[in-house]
């Protein structure tokens, strides 16, 4: 028998095009199984596809999310359909399970987006050894340092250290200033 030590949770997205097709087809409209959150307005739909001839590792559920968010100073709303799949059986992760696990993936995701757009992290040249993980250490780092100062902008934040770089960002991690600084 074999023994997984972990579960998935994978959003598919456009760069798998036939497996994308394949989850976006299923017959979504005959599923039962739903959940309808309040927090943000959401409506999450798990189907069994084992069977279904999906072509993916230990595949057991489909997952589709429809959120929709409105803009507070705009009012704008926006719709956002996401697809996902999982090894995990509707008795390991309902719709409502399934739901906690993406929201906190989102959560990650937007520190992925800062990191991103802010620090530019996927054109850094850093590949060797540890630096791509020692640099996300430290831009995390930046990142929940300026938060917790206050910041809601991270890059807003950034321009604001900048301006005395010898003295403002050992302020905020609480740090002498060094000789450069006095």
């Amino acid at each position: 028998m074999e023994v997984k030590d972990a579960h998935y949770l994978l959003v598919v997205k456009g760069n798998q095009p036939k497996l994308h097709e394949a989850v976006r087809c299923l017959p979504w409209k005959e599923v039962t199984a739903r959940r309808y959150d309040r927090r943000e307005t959401r409506s999450i739909r798990t189907l069994t596809v084992t069977g279904l001839g999906l072509d993916f590792p230990y595949l057991v559920q489909a997952v589709k999310i429809h959120r929709y968010r409105t803009d507070l100073k705009t009012g704008k709303v926006t719709r956002q359909t996401v697809h996902a799949i999982t090894d995990m059986t509707a008795r390991e992760a309902s719709p409502q399970a399934i739901g906690r696990i993406a929201r906190s993936q989102w959560g990650i995701e937007a520190v992925h987006h800062i990191r991103d757009t802010t620090f530019a992290e996927d054109a850094s040249k850093i590949r060797t050894g540890h630096g791509p993980e020692n640099m996300a250490t430290l831009r995390n780092l930046a990142i929940n340092t300026l938060r917790d100062a206050g910041h809601h902008s991270i890059a807003a934040g950034l321009r604001e250290v900048s301006y005395t770089p010898f003295v403002r960002p050992l302020d905020l991690l609480g740090l002498p200033p060094t000789c450069n600084g006095t």
